[in-house]
């Protein structure tokens, strides 16, 4: 496995090897499916019933490649308006929202875009009130919640906006505690977990906090960080827990694969992946989570994997 050393502000605890007696039931387990056509890194990755979309990252270009788990193979969608990375994407109602992200090089942009797979189609609508790159967006109750992020003055940005659908419009909410970016962001019971990230677009200065939001009550509160301070991560929920893959730090890159119990406020370590990787995509389709493209190396590189993980029967 590739370790980091001591993240920024919180401490990182290294994670020693299992017990050989620990069973793959309690672990988890991976397979492989068809790669993506395009090798690609800093993607953004949601589902649409049982199809995968992945958007954006380096080496994309404006294309939106689609997985069909049950057939494994890849197909191409109407191409994203514009070519960006460090985007964020989510799905509400059957459509799929990109939001924020990086374009023209390193300009974090604002502009959100909605793709309709029953027409092929994009179209654009409100835009973020805060510009932003490597932000994380989930959704709560039908709205979506883009947080964190690298604003236009290249620093960090405590920004939590939230998108109503209904009205097509932005509004403030309390702000992130803990300002990062190439951060995670996952909902359990409805609420929002964002875990994970960097300082100022800095893998040397990791944060393993977690920070959870109760929409209800517009309030932010600390839970259990991770073992390892990890930015450059994806997450996914599977069985009511969240899974965080990969990451990268100056001594390489992740292949961990930690899990968050919200219930016990607790955290094991799951089966690493195969490939170790950051900037990468997950999302969880049938019980199945797909962990796909990401670097392998720090910095700027990119892959075409497709990795799949699994609870065992």
């Amino acid at each position: 496995m590739n370790w980091t050393s001591r993240g920024f502000a919180i401490v990182c605890a290294f994670v020693v090897g299992l017990p050989a007696s620990v069973s793959a039931q309690t672990l988890g387990q991976w397979t492989s499916g068809t790669p993506m056509p395009s090798a690609r890194s800093e993607v953004a990755v949601a589902a649409i019933a049982d199809k995968v979309y992945v958007v954006g990252g380096f080496g994309g270009g404006r294309e939106l490649e689609i997985y069909e788990p049950l057939k494994d193979r890849w197909v191409r969608g109407a191409p994203v308006p514009r070519a960006i990375h460090h985007t964020s994407a989510v799905t509400v109602a059957g459509k799929l929202y990109v939001i924020g992200g990086y374009a023209d090089g390193w300009q974090p942009v604002s502009a959100v875009y909605v793709y309709d797979p029953g027409t092929d189609r994009w179209r654009t609508v409100a835009p973020l009130r805060v510009a932003r790159g490597a932000l994380a967006a989930a959704v709560v109750g039908g709205k979506i919640h883009a947080v964190g992020g690298v604003g236009r003055n290249r620093r960090n940005s405590p920004a939590h906006e939230v998108y109503d659908p209904a009205n097509d419009s932005w509004r403030d909410l309390a702000p992130l505690p803990t300002p990062r970016d190439h951060l995670a962001a996952a909902v359990v019971d409805g609420r929002l977990y964002v875990i994970g990230g960097r300082v100022d677009g800095s893998y040397a200065r990791n944060f393993a906090v977690n920070e959870v939001y109760d929409a209800g009550a517009d309030r932010w509160r600390r839970r259990a960080p991770m073992p390892n301070a990890r930015s450059g991560i994806a997450a996914a929920v599977l069985s009511g827990r969240i899974l965080i893959f990969g990451g990268e730090a100056p001594s390489g890159t992740f292949d961990l694969v930690e899990s968050y119990e919200p219930q016990r406020d607790s955290w094991t370590p799951a089966t690493p992946m195969p490939t170790a990787r950051h900037g990468l995509g997950s999302v969880t389709v049938d019980g199945r989570v797909y962990a796909i493209a990401g670097g392998t190396r720090p910095g700027g590189s990119a892959s075409a994997y497709n990795e799949i993980f699994s609870r065992s029967p």
